[in-house]
């Protein structure tokens, strides 16, 4: 009679829960996305601040180190920040109005890194992180289903199928449509509209709360999905709409980096 290996089964369980908790908090512009916008953000840099944060960093660009508080999330040490990433904010309301997640949400970890930074008294380690943190989750906000509606975690519910494979919402949103682009990071970059200085000021004289709000104004247009099977209409209808918000993310994370460091 066939004996079950007790450790088989233990190791199924563990690769079943780590599966589990990869869907669950599943999210974030893809590599790409955190790419472009910390690509962009450097570019907007003034001279003392890219100097600053490059000493920070050790060198590291900000597009690389965009995407680390993705990289991190397997590791138990930085649990605590899985829900960071986003916030539900129900149609009608506001931030102000909304039940607020004890774990904490995107808006709360943008302003706490903010004023962390701006209080120049963190240690070398530290002040790494909370920039990591801050370059990450600027993006994130910027991507209109990390406002999430309360009715299906932020599109990850929305079962929809892009070029005819399973999807969700927010997969197609977070990686998907710049993926169809074909285009790489850099490439990405350098076919984005320039920022005049007036402009990239307007952009950048906003605050978290109008962030947010953009985000949701864009959900009757994200959530347009039909009968859910999604390719090339949906992709025309909506890809400048990804490129405006990278774009604008990344002019206001600068922004904000001048700011602190400049």
């Amino acid at each position: 009679m066939y004996k079950q290996n007790p450790f088989i089964n233990c190791w199924a369980v563990m690769v079943l829960f780590l599966l589990i908790w990869a869907v669950q908090y599943a999210g974030a512009w893809g590599r790409v996305g955190h790419q472009v916008v910390g690509a962009v953000a450097e570019n907007h840099l003034n001279r003392k601040a890219k100097k600053k944060i490059n000493e920070i960093l050790g060198g590291e660009a900000l597009a690389t180190a965009s995407t680390w508080m993705d990289e991190v999330r397997g590791n138990p040490k930085y649990r605590y920040m899985s829900d960071w990433h986003w916030v539900t904010i129900p149609d009608g309301k506001t931030y102000a109005q909304a039940e607020k997640n004890p774990h904490g949400d995107i808006v709360m970890a943008i302003d706490r890194a903010l004023k962390e930074l701006g209080s120049h008294q963190l240690s070398r380690e530290k002040e790494m992180e909370n920039l990591k943190i801050l370059i990450h989750l600027v993006g994130d906000i910027h991507q209109p289903l990390h406002v999430g509606n309360g009715t299906d975690k932020g599109g990850n519910g929305t079962r929809v199928k892009w070029f005819g494979k399973a999807s969700n919402l927010h997969r197609v949103w977070d990686s998907e449509m710049i993926e169809n682009t074909q285009l790489s990071d850099t490439e990405l970059v350098l076919s984005l509209d320039r920022v005049s200085k007036n402009k990239a000021k307007k952009l950048q004289n906003t605050s978290i709360f109008d962030w947010a709000r953009e985000s949701m104004e864009l959900r009757k247009q994200v959530y347009a999905i039909g009968d859910g099977n999604l390719g090339y209409e949906y992709a025309s209808q909506n890809i400048k709409t990804v490129r405006k918000r990278l774009l604008e993310a990344g002019v206001r994370l600068a922004g904000l980096l001048n700011e602190i460091y400049g």
